[in-house]
C-alpha cells in the first residue's frame, strides 16, 4: 500500500513538474517575442525622433494613418492567427511594432527625453511585479477577464468622448484608471499564457508554438506600451 502510495505521489510530482518545464518554454518564447517587439519599437521610435521624421509625420495625414494600419494590423492578426502562416504572423507583429514606434516618437515632441527613460523604467518595474505575481499566484485570475476588458471598453470611449469634451478633470480620471487596468491585466495576461504553456501547447506542433508565442507576446506588448503611456501622463516632464 505504501509503495503504491509513493509511486502514485512520485508519478504526480512528475506531471506537475513537467506542466511547469513546459509553462516555463513557452513563457521564454512568448517574452523573447515580447522584448524583441519592444526593442524594435523603442529603435524606431528614439531613430525617428533624433533624425527629425516624427515632426514631418506629426505634421501629416499620415500619423493618422500609421495609427490605422497599426489597429488593423492588430485586427487582422488575432482574427486570422489560425489560417495565416507562423511567418506571415512574425511579420505582422515585427512590422506592427515598427509603425509604432513611429507614431510613438511623437511622445519625444510632448515630453523631455529623460522623463520618458524615467517612466520606462517605472513601468518596467511595475510590469514585472505584476508578471511574477501572475506567474506564482495560486488565485484563479479568470474570473477578472470579463471585469478588465469591460474597464477596457470603458478606457476607450471615454477617451473619444474627451476628445469634444476637454475635461481636464475626465482626463486624469482615465489615466488613472489606466494605470490600474493594465496593471492588472499584466498579471491575469501572464498567468493565462502560463497556463496556455502548462495544457500542452508544446505538443501542438512548432508552428502553433510560434504563433501562440506571438499572439502571447502581442498581448503582453500591448499591456507593457499602454501602461507605458498611462504612466507618462503623470511622471512625463513637459517640454516647455
Amino acid at each position: 500500500m505504501r509503495c503504491t502510495d509513493m509511486y502514485q505521489n512520485s508519478s504526480s510530482i512528475g506531471i506537475v513538474r513537467a506542466r511547469q518545464d513546459a509553462a516555463s518554454i513557452f513563457l521564454a518564447k512568448v517574452f523573447n517575442w515580447m522584448a524583441l517587439g519592444l526593442g524594435l519599437t523603442g529603435l524606431v521610435a528614439f531613430f525617428a525622433a533624433g533624425s527629425g521624421i516624427t515632426a514631418a509625420i506629426v505634421a501629416s495625414p499620415l500619423f493618422m494613418m500609421l495609427i490605422i494600419a497599426e489597429l488593423g494590423m492588430v485586427f487582422f492578426l488575432s482574427a486570422r492567427i489560425d489560417k495565416i502562416q507562423a511567418s506571415t504572423a512574425s511579420g505582422l507583429f515585427l512590422g506592427y511594432s515598427f509603425l509604432n514606434g513611429l507614431t510613438l516618437s511623437a511622445i519625444f515632441l510632448a515630453y523631455t527625453s529623460t522623463s520618458i527613460a524615467a517612466t520606462f523604467f517605472i513601468t518596467a518595474g511595475m510590469f514585472g511585479a505584476m508578471a511574477v505575481y501572475g506567474l506564482i499566484t495560486k488565485r484563479d485570475l479568470s474570473g477578472f477577464g470579463s471585469f478588465l476588458f469591460m474597464g477596457l471598453v470603458g478606457i476607450i470611449i471615454a477617451s473619444v468622448v474627451n476628445i469634444f469634451l476637454k475635461s481636464t478633470g475626465l482626463y486624469w480620471v482615465i489615466s488613472l484608471l489606466g494605470v490600474f487596468i493594465f496593471t492588472a491585466l499584466t498579471a491575469y495576461d501572464v498567468q493565462k499564457i502560463k497556463t496556455m504553456g502548462e495544457k500542452g501547447i508544446l505538443s501542438q506542433g512548432e508552428v502553433a508554438i510560434k504563433k501562440g508565442a506571438i499572439m502571447g507576446a502581442l498581448t503582453l506588448y500591448l499591456d507593457f506600451i499602454n501602461l507605458f503611456l498611462m504612466l507618462l501622463r503623470f511622471f512625463g516632464g513637459s517640454r516647455n
